[in-house]
């Protein structure tokens, strides 16, 4: 595949720092886009506000560092953007903010790129818009495994915020017919998290629940971004981005029983399979999970 400059926005997060580290070992050029630095090597930082159109098109249009002057060619196009900026969750600002920033930032992000005929669009969308994470009470979803034809129903401002990017996305793509891809990624573990949470989650399962038991590896989050890179043609498409198994010890046939006896399962499921399915993404990109926990934690 031949690298491509990429403009990632929320680099400099949990989860995008790690994607933005395995998309330079792959040899891309990525620029960040976020409030915060990056402080990582050949990779600059734009600070710029998602919330703000102009600053966006901006951005897209604009050199990336001092290297790209050089040349004397002009401004280089982007190949792709990979926008991960967000509020990350409920509870850290007022319902209406998080709402606000997510959604207008991702309309301007997609709307800029599109505008400006990149033909590579990657969002992060969340497992959280399958409506059990940030509900009221101790909710069952209507089925599972959670695949990515769920009529996804959150009842929180951040699980809607994604839902509505992903129709914002689905509107651009068919406007413009370039690739958008909406990643739902699962509950982000860093490598250093395994020893310091997972004990825990083995003996309080129940923790656990409100994700139902997912988890991604940040750097396998990066290797999708990548397939989703290299994957052209698909146009709109969403995937779940979680890793092959559940973030339990427990076999997925257990968990069903202890923590959702009355929800209906629509397939076989392996032995300890997650029930935040990856599958499309291992049949559709040939994602191979590199990082299970099981390589850092002895049950």
């Amino acid at each position: 595949m031949a690298n491509k400059r990429i403009l990632f926005t929320g680099g400099s997060g949990k989860a995008g720092k790690h994607a933005v580290a395995y998309l330079v070992a792959q040899g891309h050029k990525v620029i960040n886009l976020d409030l915060t630095p990056l402080d990582y090597p050949g990779v600059e930082t734009m600070i710029g506000d998602i919330t703000d159109s102009g600053q966006m098109f901006n951005i897209l249009s604009g050199y990336g560092s001092f290297e790209e002057l050089e040349p004397g060619t002009g401004v280089p196009k982007f190949d792709a953007v990979v926008h991960f900026a967000a509020v990350p969750r409920i509870l850290i600002n007022a319902d209406n903010e998080c709402f606000r920033i997510n959604t207008m930032g991702t309309y301007n992000v997609i709307e800029a790129a599109c505008k400006l005929g990149i033909e590579k669009i990657i969002i992060a969308s969340s497992e959280t818009t399958y409506g059990v994470c940030f509900s009221d009470g101790q909710v069952d979803p209507r089925a599972l495994p959670l695949e990515e034809d769920y009529d996804v129903d959150p009842m929180d401002s951040y699980g809607l915020s994604k839902v509505v990017n992903e129709k914002t996305a689905r509107s651009f793509q068919r406007r413009f017919g370039n690739d958008i891809y909406a990643l739902r990624i699962g509950n982000v573990i860093e490598p250093h998290e395994y020893e310091t949470l997972f004990p825990n989650y083995f003996k309080n399962p129940e923790v656990r629940r409100r994700v139902a038991f997912s988890y991604i590896d940040a750097r396998d989050l990066g290797q999708i971004v990548d397939l989703c890179l290299e994957k052209d043609g698909l146009g709109y498409e969403v995937f779940n981005a979680g890793n092959d198994e559940n973030g339990a010890i427990l076999p997925t046939k257990d968990l069903i029983e202890k923590f959702f006896p009355n929800v209906p399962i629509t397939r076989e499921l392996g032995e300890y399979e997650a029930l935040f399915s990856n599958r499309k993404i291992r049949e559709m990109l040939g994602f191979k999970e590199q990082h299970s926990w099981r390589k850092y934690i002895s049950g």
